[in-house]
């Protein structure tokens, strides 16, 4: 059962006698269940219900005016991940083989409560480990595609091999071998790049490695590139996965025939050049291993990212000339601490991203783990730090895991570490918080409580902020037009962006108040300035939840009245991925708010397998494309291609198009001849508190 106390079940029971429903619900309360409940007796109401959020279906065998297979195959229908309970009165063998046969996950007997309960608790289990797994799934593939640009810049020739077979290789690979395109040695043997005195030895070494035997640390041979020239190599072998599959990860390497220089090249290609650290790939590497042996010997490491407090504003007192030089000031620190003979060389630093650091102790349990934490601490606020020819007092936010069995893979390890140096930024800083999975549900619900307090007191105290980004028009149109951006502000001073608390507002049933706060307050500054003579259009987010309220669209109305608002200045956006999956309830939405004249956009437009599919059932006024479109557009073509097809499409329709995120002038320069509409980005304007952008 989850662990979060003011998490509620939302029940669907389908029962045409209600107080049979009620002691249903009853016995679950009685149990200490918090129970959301929504009875449905007809085929009308359950309909109606599906619609809605939903986490388990308690459906009456015995039902008369909604048999038990017609609300499966509507339930079924819905295509979600709805668990169904039959509740019997009575079961003999054969009915119970249909019941599951039908669909159902489980059957309990009505006058038994134990057992109701029973399988309540067990399938809002199995529920919540799905959607945890498809979460983890979601970060993942995340990681994934990272790790994929990650490997194709980097300098090291890499490939990925698959029972002998190339899957993947990167460019440095392709260069070193004299290929121009992966396609030239897609599915070729790795043992047609090994010279044919080293072919049988090289065999066996695949053979054990298929046969999970550990490689050895590096693997001499002379190597073959495609005129046949034979050059003295090094192999480094990794077991990995690539698109979900096992296969080997093979790092080569010409061999120097200087022994020293080879050593002092190796030990520099492992370094950043910036902090002295250990760079990127090599601490992956490292952590890689750290988490193998976690899984596999139940091995106990702790991995820390360090994020230096306000570093923006750092950057913005010292110039962004000495970035450099901040984090070669910051990476000797660690250094420094590092090398004490405390750790007994157990603990590696590295440089993870543009200004995270990254320590990994290995051998250390949760208390270990947290020392290095409160020392990492108290070096970074004890003394000043020298930046070039300036200095600055410098905190720290950290988020650590510790890496043992429950927790053996480098995504949920790396995400964690990433959530907990979030969190403890977003709460003023110079803290740390560590993930220990032995201490998971008490660190968790502590953690969700103190969210979902502050949310609560966010709402209550009007402490959700609006910032305001110019969305510019590209065919004349000077009227002030911007996107608004959340914020929540504990009253620190820091603000903190939806990531971090969305989703445990998600979870909590907090996302309605949330989208009715937003829209509330966009209504009200949309009022004043058109009481000021500056009417404006603002773009609005709302979440899911927003099809769900029946009484949104009402709310709307009222607010735009009550301050004497035209509908058309208001433009609610939606995910389009969200929009696939609640098509109908989307249709139902547009149509509600369209009757105050306030029109709909679809954002992150153009990812799905047919976009454009879409708009043969719903006609929203606005497209934004993705972001991934926008990215490096004045190099990749293809890019190109696809926000000209998409604005040309969206033309015809009558859809206005937006595209965000614009970085550059070459940008603009194809989004206007594309036909694009507007354009957003930091390149224009970036977000502000106030709306102050000369649109003229």
């Amino acid at each position: 059962m989850p662990k979060k106390p003011d998490n509620a079940l939302r029940l669907l029971i389908v029962d045409e006698r209600v107080e049979d429903a009620e002691a249903l619900v009853s016995g679950l309360r009685n149990a200490g269940i918090a129970v959301r409940p929504v009875r449905a007796a007809t085929a009308e109401e359950l309909t109606t219900a599906l619609a809605g959020p939903a986490d388990l279906v308690l459906a009456a065998l015995a039902a008369q005016s909604l048999t038990f297979e017609d609300a499966m195959s509507l339930v079924t229908g819905t295509g979600k991940d709805l668990p169904v309970i039959a509740i019997a009165e009575r079961l003999d063998e054969a009915q119970y083989d249909a019941v599951l046969s039908a669909g159902a996950r489980a059957v309990a007997l009505r006058h038994r409560p134990q057992q109701v309960l029973s399988q309540v608790r067990n399938e809002w289990d199995d529920l919540e480990a799905r959607r945890a797994q498809r979460r983890l799934e979601a970060r993942l593939r995340e990681t994934e595609r990272r790790c994929d640009a990650l490997i194709e810049s980097s300098r090291d020739p890499i490939a990925y091999v698959h029972e002998g077979m190339h899957i993947r290789a990167n460019s440095a690979y392709l260069e070193m071998f004299g290929y121009d395109s992966f396609e030239d040695i897609e599915g070729m043997s790795l043992l047609d790049m090994v010279g044919s005195q080293h072919v049988e030895d090289f065999k066996q070494l695949l053979r054990s490695l298929a046969k999970g035997e550990p490689p050895p640390p590096r693997y001499e041979l002379e190597a073959r590139d495609l005129e046949g020239n034979g050059f003295p190599a090094s192999m480094e072998f990794t077991q990995a996965q690539y698109e979900g599959e096992p296969c080997l990860q093979v790092v080569l390497r010409r061999q120097e025939f200087d022994p020293e220089l080879a050593q002092e090249l190796e030990e520099l290609r492992q370094r950043d050049q910036v902090t002295g650290l250990l760079n990127r790939p090599t601490f992956l590497r490292s952590l890689e291993d750290a988490v193998d042996d976690a899984g596999q010997n139940n091995g106990q490491h702790g991995l820390l990212l360090i994020e230096p407090d306000h570093y923006h504003r750092l950057l913005q007192d010292i110039g962004l000339d000495s970035a450099d030089s901040l984090l070669a000031a910051i990476g000797e620190r660690l250094q420094a601490l590092l090398r004490d003979a405390e750790f007994g060389g157990r603990a590696i630093g590295a440089r993870f991203s543009e200004h995270t650091l990254a320590v990994l102790l290995r051998g250390s349990d949760y208390a270990g783990t947290s020392a290095l934490a409160e020392r990492i601490l108290a070096a970074f606020s004890a003394d000043v730090f020298s930046i070039g020819t300036r200095s600055s007092v410098i905190t720290a936010s950290i988020g650590g895991v510790q890496i043992g069995e429950k927790i053996a893979s480098v995504s949920q390890v790396l995400a964690k570490a990433t959530q907990g140096a979030e969190s403890s930024s977003g709460v003023g800083g110079n803290r740390y918080e560590i993930f220990d999975p032995a201490a998971m549900d008490r660190a968790e619900e502590e953690h969700v409580r103190a969210w979902v307090s502050r949310l609560r007191d966010a709402l209550d105290n009007q402490r959700f902020v609006l910032h305001y980004q110019p969305i510019i028009n590209l065919q004349g149109d000077t009227g002030a037009t911007y996107e608004t951006l959340l914020r929540l502000d504990p009253g620190d001073g820091q603000l903190i962006s939806p990531g971090n608390f969305m989703q445990i507002a998600e979870e909590h049933g907090l996302l309605g108040e949330i989208d009715r706060a937003v829209i509330g307050q966009a209504i009200s500054v949309l009022g004043q300035r058109i009481a000021s003579n500056r009417p404006t259009t603002l773009l609005v987010k709302v979440t899911q939840a927003a099809l769900d309220d029946t009484g949104l669209a009402a709310f709307i109305g009222e607010q735009l009245l009550a301050h004497g608002v035209p509908g058309e200045y208001l433009v609610l956006q939606l995910p389009e991925a969200k929009v696939f999956t609640h098509l109908k309830a989307t249709q139902s939405f547009a149509d509600a708010i369209g009757r105050f004249d306030c029109r709909l956009a679809l954002e992150q437009f153009g990812v799905g397998l047919d976009s454009f599919q879409l708009l043969a059932h719903l006609k929203p006024n606005i497209l934004k494309m993705d972001r991934s479109f926008i990215e490096d557009l004045p190099r990749n073509e293809e890019n190109q291609a696809r926000v000209r097809d998409i604005a040309k499409r969206a033309r015809e329709l009558g859809i206005r198009t937006i595209a965000e995120y614009v970085q550059d002038a070459a940008s603009m320069s194809i989004l206007f001849s594309s036909g694009v509409d507007y354009v957003e980005g930091h390149f224009l304007a970036t977000a502000s508190p106030v709306m102050n952008y000369d649109f003229e």
